[in-house]
């Protein structure tokens, strides 16, 4: 038995039958397929180095507690694992299928997790698709296991399975006295921190100051009209995805400056000043806000499997039609995001149960994604390996992620970088984002833009 971390009990806590908190990726792999039953072996032998893939959540009595991590007492790691094809070697099924996928949710009563080997892409080639609750992982920690899960090398020896038996349930007693102990210890923290607190009043003022000012930023980013980009979502989901080379993006870099990830979002702006423009909105000088996720996870915490996320909203000049001016617009204003400390407010948001009782955080968390109307989207980019990875000795050769959506965003994207490549997979509400390929035409026309304006102005060459 172990209790649920304050911010994977966030994911738990806003997660209904419309907002699904799982995130996933899709890797594609060369052929031809292994047999089913070895790819069962392989994750039946790795189970062991993932402990949560055996356990499921057990809410506290009467929600005065955070939930626990038990050992599922009737595991059965064939639930998890499915088999399906595609027809025709259709591409496009493929994410039609991931849509499907992603748009039911997982499964309370078992382990939160589920993996999918998907056959009949062209050229033999087929696919796996992993599906993980977020309260289980974020998105370093979910590149993480995806590295345990698959091998690194192509010969990798095969672990032998362990001989797992459950650890018993705990009783009501014991759930009751662990929900005392842990207001106990949330008792004695708060005094502890509040007499740290005495003890030096003005580092305490400072970092007070500190969190008003990101919080004041937070809560007013600049709104210019409504937006379809916002509404209400129901619980279907669409999904499509594309690519780009990391030698395109260090070509754009080479020639304008800015970092990968400023690089990503004049691509991602570009994205939704199509889609706003194909729907007859206007989009003249306006910004759309876009949440993204920042990483607090150090150096000595990887290979841990929880969240350790933070976050900031960057605003997305999709009034600006020169991709050059898009980058750099994106470039000075995400300087000034690291100094803004919207850090410092989403951490003291995202950690409010640490310090408040779970019932009153959880009802905190759910209140705040459905008012979140002043988000339009959100955009996670997470660095993967950029070595190959294996599955019964056939190489990954492309991976594209999965990310919720949730409240009234209806449209998100995540990338993921994998051996030379950053592969974008869009999260759309079936609904509310019918034309989901629009986004994705204006990311490949935003790299490709910058790729001729680079050409153009520095003489650098585009291949």
């Amino acid at each position: 038995m172990e209790r649920m971390g304050s911010l994977d009990a966030v994911f738990i806590a806003v997660e209904d039958s419309v907002n699904h908190m799982h995130i996933g990726s899709v890797g594609v792999f060369e052929g031809p397929p292994p047999p089913f039953g070895a790819v069962r072996d392989l994750v039946e032998s790795k189970l062991q180095l993932v402990p949560r893939y055996r356990q499921r959540v057990r809410e506290a009595p009467a929600s005065i507690g955070r939930p626990l991590w038990i050992d599922d007492q009737h595991f059965d790691l064939d639930y998890h694992l499915r088999h399906t094809a595609v027809p025709d070697h259709d591409e496009q099924a493929l994410d039609e299928l991931i849509g499907r996928v992603m748009s039911q949710p997982l499964d309370r009563r078992r382990p939160l997790w589920e993996m999918w080997v998907v056959e009949g892409l062209a050229d033999d080639r087929w696919a796996v698709v992993s599906k993980v609750h977020h309260c289980m992982v974020d998105g370093i920690a979910g590149s993480d296991l995806l590295g345990v899960v698959m091998d690194a090398r192509a010969d990798a020896p095969r672990s032998a399975c362990d001989q797992w038996s459950p650890a018993p349930e705990p009783t009501r007693l014991e759930l009751a006295r662990d929900t005392v102990d842990m207001a106990a210890s949330t008792a004695w923290k708060l005094a502890r921190d509040g007499a740290g607190a005495c003890v030096h009043p003005s580092r305490t003022f400072e970092h007070a100051r500190e969190v008003a000012v990101g919080l004041a930023r937070l809560l007013a980013p600049t709104r210019r009209g409504g937006s379809s980009l916002n509404g209400p979502i129901g619980p279907h989901r669409r999904w499509a995805r594309t690519l780009v080379s990391l030698d395109d993006i260090r070509t754009i870099r080479a020639a304008f400056g800015g970092t990968v990830n400023d690089v990503v979002l004049a691509a991602v702006t570009r994205g939704f000043r199509e889609l706003l423009l194909a729907r007859g909105e206007p989009v003249d000088g306006r910004l759309i806000t876009t949440l993204i996720p920042v990483s607090m996870r150090t150096p000595d915490a990887r290979g841990v499997f929880d969240n350790r996320v933070s976050a900031v909203y960057a605003r997305l000049p999709i009034g600006l039609d020169d991709p050059v001016e898009v980058l750099d617009a994106i470039r000075a204003h995400m300087d000034d995001l690291k100094c803004s400390h919207e850090v410092d407010a989403s951490t003291a948001i995202l950690t409010l149960e640490d310090v408040a009782p779970p019932v009153v955080a959880a009802a905190a968390a759910r209140a705040i994604v459905h008012a979140q109307e002043i988000v339009q989207t959100v955009a996670t980019n997470v660095p993967g390996p950029q070595t190959p990875l294996y599955v019964c000795g056939r190489a990954m050769l492309a991976t594209y992620p999965y990310v919720p959506i949730a409240g009234h965003i209806r449209i998100g994207v995540a990338i993921w970088s994998y051996c030379g490549h950053l592969y974008f997979g869009v999260t759309g509400d079936r609904d509310g984002a019918p034309d989901l390929g629009r986004v994705l035409r204006g990311i490949d026309l935003g790299f490709e833009d910058l790729l001729k304006e680079a050409a153009a102005t520095f003489g650098v060459s585009v291949v």
